[in-house]
């Protein structure tokens, strides 16, 4: 019998007697204090003992009987139930993976230099609260009862897709577009459609983690492809691998180096992929968001609709809280998309997306990229100045600067102690496979660097490098 047992209730409580009862009992199991097979008084007893009625203590009975805590026995009365064996203690919390912890160190801040993410100032706010607010968001009415069309809202579809034959030299239907939460979620459904477990597949060499994390978890055998001054190298990947089924590529501003891939390369690719039955996926991450020249056209725009599947998001023009983004997927594919979109990855909310497309559709997000581009190209200069003054080896890269540092420095250690100073750059060697072949350097972000902010921050991140030469 469970003689030492103590229930003390409060009856001014909020709580119910019954629960307080209830939670009395089941501490005292989970704590050990009761073993499992210990006997328990009688309602009755309890009852008399604690001054309440036999139905109080016969309600907490049946609480811990459904949770599985307590059984009764016709002769043997009623006793707590065998526990699950732990090796003691309550189990530790689980810790972040190698993986994860490089994903949050790289998506900390907001600060200085980091990557991914727009300028800290200007981010439309006002404009999206009114388009929430605006009737064009169907709340009230009967279609806010219904389903969303898990392909996305036909309105942003359409907006995107005029948008896309506009700015990337991309003409598609919006049957073609399926609206995302974002970059990683549209790489997420495209290899969901193509089913290519334990295939082969390039990947930019150095190249965005995440992607390279994406690529595994899909089961796909990664080929890491070198990458120079033209982009990919695609002679590389058909020598080492022809056989493979599917490369992804940054082709507008190769991520990180920044590099644009030719137009002789991205022929070649689109040759092989024809030949080879392969799929391209394109990581259309920057946009039009190119500071040097004209941006090139989407790679897509090439190749009528066939092998190459195009992802886009407004992380880097709007927001990355936004997790909006875009996929467009060739013809051939289009209803596959819309299966898998339909029972395993619909798109977002329906209120954030109808947002976008007013935003759109009444030309606010043309006239902000054109903004962020001229603040952009300001801020690029400014420092730019500042690692000339600096005699430092750098190169554009895209929206970033990459900052060259000396063989063997410690790339990641000078990012992890820049942090502790508001700052947040990229250390190159991260987004190498191999780390017998990465090399150290800084990719110091452009859109968060604001002009005022530079000189200082730049003294103090290279007070941080001279401790390493």
């Amino acid at each position: 019998m469970a003689s030492n047992l103590r229930i003390q209730l409060d009856r001014t409580a909020k709580l119910s007697l019954s629960e307080q009862i209830r939670m009395s009992i089941s501490r005292a199991i989970e704590s050990g204090l009761l073993a499992p097979g210990t006997r328990l008084p009688s309602w009755l007893d309890l009852a008399a003992q604690l001054g309440v009625a036999r139905g109080t203590v016969q309600a907490a009975y049946e609480r811990l009987s459904d949770a599985q805590m307590i059984e009764t026995f016709r002769a043997g009365g009623t006793r707590v139930a065998p526990r699950p064996r732990t090796a003691g203690g309550q189990p530790e919390a689980p810790r972040l993976g190698a993986f994860m912890q490089s994903y949050q160190e790289m998506n900390a801040g907001p600060a200085i230099f980091q990557l991914g993410i727009p300028a800290f100032e200007g981010l439309p706010e006002k404009l999206f609260a009114r388009a929430r607010s605006s009737n064009l968001l169907k709340t009230g009415g009967l279609s806010s009862l219904l389903y969303p069309d898990p392909r996305g809202e036909v309105e942003l579809r359409r907006e995107i897709a005029g948008y896309l034959s506009i700015a990337r030299n991309l003409h598609c239907y919006p049957e073609q577009v399926f609206i995302t939460s974002g970059y990683i979620s549209g790489l997420g459904l495209a290899l969901r459609v193509l089913g290519l477990d334990g295939k082969k597949a390039w990947m930019e060499e150095p190249g965005f983690m995440v992607t390279r994390k994406g690529l595994e978890l899909a089961r796909l055998n990664i080929v890491p492809v070198p990458v120079d001054a033209e982009g990919i190298d695609v002679g590389y990947g058909i020598e080492n691998a022809a056989d493979a089924a599917l490369v992804v590529v940054t082709p507008g501003q190769q991520a990180p180096l920044g590099s644009t891939l030719s137009l002789r390369r991205r022929l070649q690719l689109l040759e092989w992929a024809a030949s080879s039955d392969a799929w391209i996926i394109e990581d259309d991450y920057l946009s039009e968001l190119q500071l040097q020249g004209r941006p090139a056209p989407a790679l897509a725009s090439l190749d009528e609709g066939k092998r190459v599947i195009h992802i886009g998001s407004f992380s880097k023009t709007i927001s990355p809280g936004l997790r909006l983004g875009f996929i467009v997927a060739p013809t051939d594919l289009a209803n596959a998309f819309a299966e898998v979109a339909a029972t395993l990855a619909p798109a977002p909310s329906p209120v954030v997306q109808l947002a976008t497309a007013r935003f759109m559709r009444d030309g606010h997000y043309v006239r902000r990229v054109r903004r962020l581009k001229r603040l952009y190209s300001g801020q690029q200069d400014a420092l730019c100045e500042q690692l000339r003054i600096r005699d430092a080896e750098w190169v554009n890269a895209g929206l970033a600067v990459l900052l060259r540092l000396p063989d063997g420095a410690p790339d990641v250690q000078i990012v992890r102690e820049a942090m502790t100073m508001g700052m947040a750059p990229s250390p190159l060697s991260a987004w190498f496979a191999a780390p017998s072949l990465a090399l150290p350097g800084l990719l110091l972000g452009v859109a968060t660097a604001p002009a005022h902010h530079v000189a200082a921050s730049c003294r103090q991140l290279f007070k941080i490098i001279d401790r390493y030469r």
